[in-house]
């Protein structure tokens, strides 16, 4: 896996993810785990929904 993310969109989804992950323990709710994602490919630095696109917002 090549990363094709930069800094500040893995930023971003670092915080809104824990942002809904955050939400969803607030109100009790599973639909919360949804914040998964954008934790886990910001921590890693790969979406797998850019590859079809070619987008890539990182600087290499």
């Amino acid at each position: 896996m090549k990363q094709n993310m930069g800094t500040v969109d893995r930023a971003i989804r670092v915080v809104v993810g824990v942002g809904i992950l955050a939400y969803g323990a607030f109100v009790g709710s599973y639909w919360g785990l949804i914040g998964i994602v954008p934790v886990l490919t910001g921590t890693v630095g790969f979406c797998p929904a850019y590859l079809p696109l070619g987008l890539s917002t990182c600087k290499r």
